[in-house]
Formats: C-alpha cells, sequence, structure tokens
C-alpha cells in the first residue's frame, strides 16, 4: 500500500495512491491525516487496504497523481531521529580529517533528534540564505513507527515499523563544525528534511525487505549527473530493529515516530555516495584536498529507488536549492 499527503494546511490531506503512482483516491472518511491513521493503525490499515486494493482493481474513480501538489507524507512528526547507520561513512569522514574511529561506534548505534515540527515535500525548494553555508544533501531510507514500549527488544522491533520512505536531509556542512565543538549537536546546520512523495507499507518492497532493511540502491543524482547508487543494505552496521532498540532504551516511542538510517554508503564507494561531504572526503584521502563544491543556487538534487523491474518504489525527490531573504 503506498499513501500520500496532499498539500492541505498545517498536516496535510491523506490519499491512497497506487502501485505506479499514477493516480490517488480520498480517504478522508477513514482518517483525514497521516497522523490519524497512524494513531489508530490497527483499524485504518485494513481499512486502507481494502481501499487500495479497490484502486488497483480499477473499482474507484480515482485523480491523477502529481508529486508537486504534495506535502511530505508526514507534514509534521512528533519525533524525528536520525541516525548514521553506515559506519563505514563516520570513518570516512573521520580519516579524512585525521582523526580517529572510536570502537564504541562499531557496537553503540550514533543518533540525534531532528527538527520534525515540519517535513517538506518531494518538489520543495531548498531555501537556504547562504552558499558560504555549504550546502548539502543526504539520501536517506527511514521507517516509521507505530507505539513502540520502551525496553522494546530487537526482536519484537521489526512488528512496529509499520512504514518505509526515502529522504533528503539537507546539512549545511559548513555550520556543522561549530556547533559540534559546542559538544551539544546539530542545529543551526539542519534545515528542513523532505520525504518521497509517498510512505510503502513493507509488503511493497517484495524480498528487498527482509524485515530489519532494504536492500535496493538509493540513487542520487545532482544537476543530471548520477553522484552515487550505493545499496541501502550493504554495509549498514546497524538495521532499523536496532535502531528501534537503542531509541527505545529508556522511553516509549509515539506513533508517527520517523527513524532515518543516515546517510546511506557502501565501504569504499564503489558505486558512488549519497552526499558530497563524502565525495569530497575520497578526494581528501586520495588528493590532499577536495575539488567537488558543495551545492549552489539553482542545482537542482533528485533522489529515487526502484524496483527490480525498474519502476520507482517511493516517487522521485526533486529539489532545487534556492536563495532566501531573511
Amino acid at each position: 500500500m503506498k499513501l500520500a499527503s496532499l498539500k492541505h494546511g498545517r498536516d496535510g490531506q491523506l490519499v491512497v495512491v497506487s502501485k505506479d503512482l499514477s493516480k490517488y483516491v480520498s480517504v478522508q472518511a477513514v482518517a483525514p491525516t497521516m497522523q490519524a491513521a497512524l494513531d489508530d493503525w490497527a483499524v485504518t490499515e485494513p481499512r486502507l487496504r481494502v481501499i487500495y486494493d479497490d484502486l488497483e482493481a480499477g473499482r474507484l474513480d480515482a485523480l491523477p497523481f502529481n508529486p508537486a501538489d504534495c506535502a511530505a507524507p508526514l507534514p509534521r512528526s512528533y519525533h524525528w531521529v536520525d541516525g548514521s547507520a553506515y559506519v563505514t561513512h563516520v570513518e570516512l569522514v573521520r580519516k579524512a580529517r585525521g582523526a580517529e574511529l572510536p570502537e564504541s561506534f562499531w557496537s553503540d548505534p550514533l543518533v540525534y533528534m531532528g527538527a520534525s515540527d515540519a517535513f517538506i515535500g518531494p518538489c520543495d525548494d531548498i531555501d537556504v540564505e547562504s552558499e558560504d553555508w555549504g550546502i548539502d544533501f543526504e539520501a536517506e531510507v527511514a521507517v516509521i513507527t507505530d507505539d513502540v514500549p520502551a525496553g522494546v527488544s530487537v526482536e519484537d522491533a521489526t512488528g512496529h515499523i509499520k512504514l518505509l520512505a526515502i529522504l533528503n536531509d539537507v546539512s549545511l556542512r559548513n555550520l556543522i563544525p561549530g556547533e559540534l565543538a559546542k559538544q551539544f549537536g546539530f542545529y543551526q546546520s539542519k534545515p528542513w528534511t523532505s520525504f518521497s512523495p509517498v510512505f510503502v507499507t513493507p509488503d511493497e518492497l517484495g524480498d528487498a525487505w527482509d524485515g530489519t532493511k532494504i536492500s535496493l540502491p538509493l540513487h542520487a543524482v545532482l544537476n543530471g549527473e548520477t553522484v552515487g547508487a550505493p545499496n541501502a543494505g550493504v554495509d549498514m552496521t546497524f538495521d532499523f530493529t536496532q535502531l528501534i532498540n537503542h531509541v527505545a532504551k529508556s522511553r516509549s516511542l509515539e506513533a508517527g515516530t520517523v527513524i532515518g538510517s543516515g546517510t546511506v554508503s557502501n565501504k569504499g564507494s564503489a558505486e558512488g555516495s549519497c552526499c558530497l561531504a563524502e565525495v569530497r572526503c575520497l578526494e581528501t584521502i586520495a588528493d590532499g584536498k577536495p575539488t567537488t563544491p558543495f551545492m549552489s543556487f539553482g542545482d537542482r538534487v533528485e533522489i529515487d529507488m526502484f524496483d527490480k523491474d525498474g519502476n520507482t518504489i517511493f516517487g522521485r525527490i526533486n529539489q532545487v536549492v534556492k536563495q532566501y531573504t531573511p
């Protein structure tokens, strides 16, 4: 099943979207918003699935689906936690600046709580005041949970994963060092996060989803040129069940919690990278300095994931970097 939120107020209007992302139907009688559906998922999911099946069978009058009309599928969330599950990426970044990777990074997940008061749609502009801030994209995968009890086991965590997504976790790289130097985490360096046009239920992935991770390439394209397509199921040091177990150690998670994987990265980056920072790190290691610039105003970034037949699963994130004036 595939779900989207059309732009409507702060929380969007929930719709069911066809498998090929060509058409949609309103589901206001079942749940007005994505959060409302997730709050009562045991009741709403079966009813939404009946609508999805009827849509696929051609039994419903539908309207054309346009990703440009979409907000993020969950336009705002009570809880957004982003991880750094691909430790090979962290290792590379630290190597480029001559720093050792603590051994604990391989056994204890890195996570931080991000801004979730607003997410943005797949075709919304990336608004940034200055190019000097080091504008970068980060292509990631994510899961959305129902209510998760505190202390949930790794084994039980998979049952709480209800929806999957891809996202662009924009970073302002040149603001990060000053923030991390305070030893209190990201804030100014993390503007709005954008999501794919649709969230999908795990069954839409077929055998590419094993209950813990997605084993498909995540494609990142900048100005028409592929930056990378690493496989999200390779070199994921901490899978989503381990991340859920980690973040629910001391408190429960409310329905609609979004957990990101961090930048998808494969060791050696043979398939390319899902962010420019990693490209620049590889250049620094090889040549002593980076040559690839961060993004500029007018640049377009596209992020997508395809099934084995070449069909988009989540729809394409397609954004342009724009300058804003305060």
